[in-house]
C-alpha cells in the first residue's frame, strides 16, 4: 500500500530546540525571548511523508534515537508556526502518542536550512491537495470541468492558402498530350521546334509520289505526324559502290594504286 511507505522529504543535520514561554495574547512568537545563546537540545532534523502526513522528526545526530516529532496535517497550520522576528526559527508542535502536546522552538544555524524545510512541507502539501482533487473527479466524473473546443460567437480563424494556390496552379498548366489511333497518347514536339509536317502554299499539294511516312523506332506516330519524304533514289548509271573501295581495300596492290593516283609521290 502506498499509505504504509514512508518517504523522506528533508534531512538537515544542524538544528536547536528551544523553551517556548506561554503566549499571553494572540500576537505572533518572537524569537528574541527564547535565549538563544542557551539551547535546551541540538540534533539533527528529518521530514518524512507517510500518506498524507508529514511528520518532523527531531533525531540525536550519532545513534539516530528519536527526541520528539510533530505530525503535520496541513500546512501553514497550527503544527508549525514561523516568527516574527526571523526567518530561522519555528513554532512546532510534538506529541508523545498518548494524547500528551507540546510547543517548542526549533532553529537553523543557516538561512538555506530553513528555507529547504519551510520548501519541503509546502511541496508535500501541494501534492496531497492535487490528490485531493484527482479523487473528487474521479467519485464524481460528470462535474469535471470539460474542454469546450467550439468556437465561440464572432470567433474566427485564417488560413494561409497561397501555397495550395501555387500547387492547384501548377497542376492545372499541365497540358493533355494529343491521342493517337487507338487512344494512345503522343509526346508533344520539342519547345521552339517547327512542326514536322511540311507548310506549303496555298493551292499547292503534295506530289503523289511521295514516299510513305519513316516511323521512327519505339515512337507511335501517324501519317499526319513526324511524315518525313525518303531522300530521292540514286542515279543509274554508276551502279558500282562509291565505298566498296574501301571496303575491299584487303592489302591488294591494285586498289592501293588507284586509290593513291591523284598523290604526288615524293
Amino acid at each position: 500500500m502506498a499509505e504504509d511507505y514512508e518517504a523522506v522529504l528533508c534531512v538537515k543535520p544542524a538544528v536547536h530546540v528551544y523553551r517556548v514561554p506561554p503566549r499571553a495574547s494572540n500576537r505572533g512568537y518572537r524569537a528574541a525571548e527564547w535565549q538563544l545563546d542557551q539551547p535546551a537540545w541540538s540534533g539533527r532534523l528529518r521530514i518524512t511523508a507517510k500518506g498524507k502526513t508529514a511528520f518532523i522528526k527531531l533525531e540525536d545526530k550519532t545513534s539516530g534515537e528519536l527526541f520528539a516529532q510533530a505530525p503535520v496535517e496541513e500546512f501553514p497550520g497550527i503544527a508549525v508556526e514561523s516568527v516574527t522576528d526571523s526567518s530561522r526559527y519555528f513554532v512546532i508542535r510534538i506529541e508523545d502518542g498518548n494524547g500528551r502536546r507540546a510547543f517548542i522552538g526549533v532553529g537553523f544555524v543557516d538561512r538555506g536550512d530553513a528555507f529547504d524545510f519551510n520548501v519541503a512541507l509546502q511541496d508535500h502539501f501541494k501534492w496531497v491537495k492535487q490528490q485531493n482533487e484527482l479523487a473528487k473527479q474521479a467519485e464524481n466524473p460528470d462535474q469535471a470541468p470539460k474542454l469546450d473546443l467550439g468556437f465561440k460567437e464572432g470567433q474566427t480563424i485564417k488560413l494561409n492558402i497561397a501555397n495550395m494556390k501555387k500547387k492547384e496552379g501548377a497542376a492545372g498548366n499541365a497540358r493533355p498530350r494529343p491521342a493517337g489511333p487507338g487512344g494512345l497518347s503522343l509526346l508533344p514536339p520539342p519547345p521552339g521546334g517547327k512542326s514536322s509536317a511540311a507548310t506549303l502554299p496555298s493551292g499547292e499539294q503534295l506530289p503523289s509520289s511521295l514516299p510513305a511516312a519513316i516511323r521512327l523506332p519505339g515512337t507511335p506516330i501517324t501519317d499526319s505526324l513526324l511524315s518525313w519524304p525518303q531522300p530521292a533514289a540514286a542515279p543509274s548509271a554508276p551502279a558500282t559502290d562509291v565505298w566498296g573501295d574501301f571496303t575491299k581495300a584487303s592489302g591488294s596492290d591494285s586498289n592501293q594504286t588507284q586509290a593513291n593516283a591523284g598523290w604526288v609521290q615524293f
